[in-house]
């Protein structure tokens, strides 16, 4: 005889209550993590859902309105339609191309004796820390005849006069996504080079055994399968880290940035929140920012999850 839904559940609940007290002090030295979770991370995205629905000035007690931040955002913000435009652009470019830079570097670098490798792995991860990078770039594309990309050309007759890189708004979107590019190599690339000093070298031989012939075979049935968490977490952080971008663009082109041509949904974001306290309408920017970061997400986890198989 089958089991009704509401049994099933309360046999669920009462196994799960068991399973707890079995166990627990493992779920004791969980506990602290999953505070600090439900505080400053679950809850916020829950307190910023809930704000969206609302216009808040954060001076005035916050009015329910609906869905007319959603519908401002998307049928009366044409500067928000621009913002995902330019996002999409950068995540579209940055991210796949990103990705695969991170991957192959580490996969190089993981082929070098250990004390080069320690010290290649520092060169490569350094533009993702160093705040620096923006004041180099600033340099190299600065808009006069004195800016080293502009002299460079110069020098060479391939211009007459400086170009604006930083204020043209034909060029500006591609010189933000070169330097996301250039600053891409962070988290993802460190799991990348873990990744590949976990893996298990006898696997490597049971495949040559088992018919590999060569390092791309290698590549594709043993290592690829065998870095799966490292490659869904550099996914992650890879698709978090092209959405948000928002620094590179203020501290190159400006905020705003010429026509909004580099403005993107972070700077939108945070000329909501911070400039214009709407906390409402900044609320709904966010929401739909996560959103399309967890529903991109979990498509790249699908389309990883079959990779070696």
């Amino acid at each position: 005889m089958a089991q009704t839904p509401d049994l099933s559940r309360k046999k669920d609940f009462r196994y799960t209550m068991k399973q707890i007290r079995n166990n627990w002090s493992a779920y004791a030295f969980l506990l602290p993590f999953a505070i600090c979770f439900v505080l400053f991370i679950l809850s916020p995205v829950l307190i910023s859902i809930y704000f969206s629905f609302t216009y808040f000035n954060i001076l005035q007690p916050a009015q329910f309105v609906g869905f007319q931040n959603y519908i401002n955002l998307f049928l009366n913000d044409d500067i928000f339609l621009t913002a995902i435009k330019n996002t999409l652009i950068i995540a579209i470019i940055c991210g796949p191309l990103g990705y695969l830079m991170c991957f192959f570097f580490a996969w190089m670098i993981n082929e070098l004796k250990p004390w080069l490798r320690a010290i290649m792995v520092v060169v490569f991860y350094a533009p993702s820390l160093s705040g620096a990078a923006y004041t180099i770039f600033t340099i190299i594309f600065a808009g006069d005849s004195y800016g080293w990309l502009n002299a460079n050309l110069m020098n060479l007759g391939l211009l007459d006069s400086p170009i604006q890189w930083l204020t043209d708004t034909k060029y500006m979107l591609t010189v933000v996504i070169i330097v996301q590019l250039w600053m891409s190599l962070g988290a993802g690339f460190l799991s990348f080079v873990a990744g590949f000093q976990v893996l298990d070298k006898s696997h490597y031989e049971a495949g040559y055994i088992d018919g590999i012939h060569n390092r791309w075979q290698e590549l594709w049935f043993i290592t690829l399968p065998g870095m799966r968490p490292q490659l869904m977490f550099g996914a992650v952080m890879t698709i978090t880290s092209t959405f948000s971008v928002g620094d590179i663009t203020v501290q190159l082109c400006g905020n705003p940035s010429t026509d909004y041509a580099a403005h993107t949904i972070l700077n939108h974001l945070s000329d909501y929140g911070t400039v214009r306290f709407d906390m409402g309408y900044a609320c709904g920017i966010a929401t739909v920012l996560f959103l399309s970061m967890f529903l991109l997400n979990e498509l790249i986890q699908r389309i990883l999850s079959k990779v070696g198989r």
